[in-house]
């Protein structure tokens, strides 16, 4: 293991370590692994929690903080960590994230490897970085929502399908959701009117990369206090061609189909109930969004 890193960003020594793990998900040596590197870096004080699904993971994470755990491990994908995350929000204590899920949107926005041994390094002896959140009515989320064509497609994307293709899986569910209906969508920003039109999609971010590895938000930061807001007007397969494409090129506010801003709360009207989704975990349909920003919410550990 590497010695700590020194100076102001210098990680404190940890006490109590915590790890809560979705089990059915597998990185490097797997969770004997884990355990075996934690021991060997010196962890004496080890709380582990294992969960058969990522909506277990807040029980589990509430758990170790009542134990009075110092630092938390998440072990799972996107939807693990965006659990994990409002589980944890405003505690102050640190989130060490192990990427063991397909997409691991966060992890990559953070800069943290799938390597799990230099995974673990972070997490212990890591820059503590403290980053905003998103709040969609209610639910904290740490990389993007949205509601419509994107929620359609993660909520029908196959499992056995994403475990066999991984992103890929996002893009063939796509081709069947490409003729998604627009409704009328009313979007205010910060208390005056934004949008109000026909839209396929409506997306908030906290980061740059979303579902599918689309740098759908060119400039967001997840420490800037706001949340990039966008709107997407594509109907039809041609349209969807060429705003995909715009986006993938790190383009996304040139493209003629897609409307982009910045705001701290939003409030959205459907005129027809849309599945809505966090951090690529597809929830219910609702004809209502309350979403706010929420400054320095989290704590995250990332590389020097």
């Amino acid at each position: 293991m590497a010695e700590p890193t020194t100076g102001a960003d210098a990680a404190p020594a940890v006490g109590t370590v915590a790890v809560v793990a979705h089990r059915k998900k597998t990185f490097g040596g797997g969770l004997d692994e884990l355990r075996a590197t934690l021991v060997g870096a010196g962890v004496r004080d080890l709380l582990w929690y294992e969960v058969p699904k990522s909506r277990k993971a807040p029980k589990a994470v509430r758990k170790a903080l009542d134990k009075g755990a110092d630092l938390v491990f998440v072990w799972g994908g996107d939807g693990t960590v965006q659990r994990s995350a409002d589980a944890l929000a405003g505690s102050g204590v640190p989130m060490a994230v192990l990427p063991a899920g397909t997409a691991n949107l966060f992890a990559t926005n953070m800069g943290i490897p799938t390597d799990l041994p230099e995974a673990v390094r972070i997490g212990l002896h890591g820059r503590r970085r403290t980053v905003d959140l998103g709040t969609l009515n209610g639910e904290h989320f740490a990389v993007m929502a949205g509601a419509g064509f994107d929620a359609d497609l993660i909520r029908d994307a196959d499992r056995k399908l994403k475990g066999k293709l991984g992103r890929l899986a996002y893009v063939l569910t796509g081709l069947r959701h490409v003729r998604g209906e627009c409704v009328r969508t009313r979007v205010r920003v910060d208390g005056s009117d934004w949008f109000d039109g026909e839209a396929s999609c409506v997306l908030f971010g906290n980061v740059g990369t979303i579902t599918g590895g689309i740098p759908a938000f060119d400039d967001a930061r997840p420490d800037d206090g706001a949340l990039e807001v966008g709107v997407a007007t594509a109907s039809g397969p041609v349209d969807w061609a060429r705003t995909l494409g715009r986006m993938a090129a790190g383009r996304s506010e040139e493209s003629p189909f897609v409307r982009i801003t910045r705001g701290r709360k939003i409030k959205v009207r459907f005129d027809a109930p849309k599945t809505y989704e966090l951090d690529g975990g597809a929830r219910g349909k609702t004809s209502r969004l309350t979403v706010k920003v929420v400054p320095a919410a989290l704590t995250v550990c990332c590389p020097g």
